[in-house]
């Protein structure tokens, strides 16, 4: 179908950055920040879009994800696996379970305040990625191999369908499951995109069920109905835009973070900053933070 164009076709940058890999957003309404992440730099950040400041946690490790914890601090996804970080920016590992040559990618909570996260090699080996799961009590279990790269993990407001994007395949598949388990099955193509249009990478579900995809080298974010249909597309002033969030005090914002790395860029190229969308004819579902 031809795509509408969603009802604001305009993003602003809402956080000067300079991000090789910008990632990982979350809204978290404690103090109305956006936590993000620079994977390769290791950099954990919260910004406030209020007033564009944004204070960063430098951690020696590449960081796929950092989501925060119900007691304080964040759970990030890291090299090794995953680890606890306090509020002064002190990591320790707590679950190291890749071997070297991979990395965490990509990672949210469910509603349970269970982590899902990606993991990839770091050459994108295809079939080498798998999708993890971190409990509270810090145990972990895969939950599906031979993935390459995954990315934009989210769930159907009522909990009942699991999204994932394979990001270097260019499909965004859909999961049977159930709100309290973390088993996922009858697995389908809900979206399969053109090379040429760029690649799925991060994404979020908004309160009506409809998935906001972050299109890397595709110049956009797009939006799809629950049963993969193409409603319409936000163009965005980047060439690599790779996650993106509901937030703002209403969740009527859309957060979008974007990336530098493998550019040519000319001075003053707002590539790697954190754009932002509003009004863009949705309302987001509240995070849930970590509950270990």
């Amino acid at each position: 179908m031809t795509p509408r164009q969603a009802s604001t076709t305009r993003a602003r940058v809402a956080i000067h950055g300079t991000a090789k890999v910008g990632e990982g957003p979350v809204w978290d309404p404690a103090g109305d920040r956006l936590h993000w992440v620079d994977i390769p730099a290791g950099h954990v950040h919260t910004s406030d879009p209020a007033t564009g400041r944004t204070s960063t946690i430098a951690l020696p490790t590449h960081v796929g994800a950092a989501v925060p914890r119900r007691e304080g601090g964040f759970v990030a996804a890291t090299s090794a696996g995953f680890a606890a970080v306090d509020a002064g920016g002190a990591m320790t590992v707590r679950r190291a379970i890749l071997p070297d040559g991979q990395r965490m990618n990509d990672a949210k909570c469910d509603r349970h305040g269970r982590l899902w996260a990606g993991s990839t090699t770091m050459d994108f080996q295809p079939g080498e990625g798998a999708l993890h799961v971190l409990m509270p009590d810090w145990t972990t279990r895969v939950l599906l191999n031979g993935l390459t790269l995954p990315n934009g993990l989210d769930w159907s407001p009522d909990g009942r369908t699991f999204y994932l994007a394979d990001t270097m395949v260019g499909e965004i598949s859909a999961f049977d499951t159930e709100p309290g388990d973390t088993t996922i099955r009858r697995r389908r193509t809900l979206f399969r995109i053109p090379s040429e249009r760029g690649m799925p990478d991060g994404l979020s579900v908004d309160a009506t069920g409809c998935l906001w995809v972050a299109m890397w080298g595709g110049d956009r974010v797009i939006r799809l109905s629950p049963d993969g249909d193409l409603l319409g597309e936000v163009p965005m002033p980047v060439h690599q835009p790779s996650s993106c969030a509901f937030g703002g005090p209403r969740l009527d914002v859309l957060y979008v973070t974007s990336a530098r790395d493998g550019l040519d860029l000319p001075a003053g190229d707002p590539a790697g900053s954190v754009f932002a969308i509003d009004r863009p004819g949705a309302v987001g579902l509240p995070s849930t933070p970590f509950a270990g």
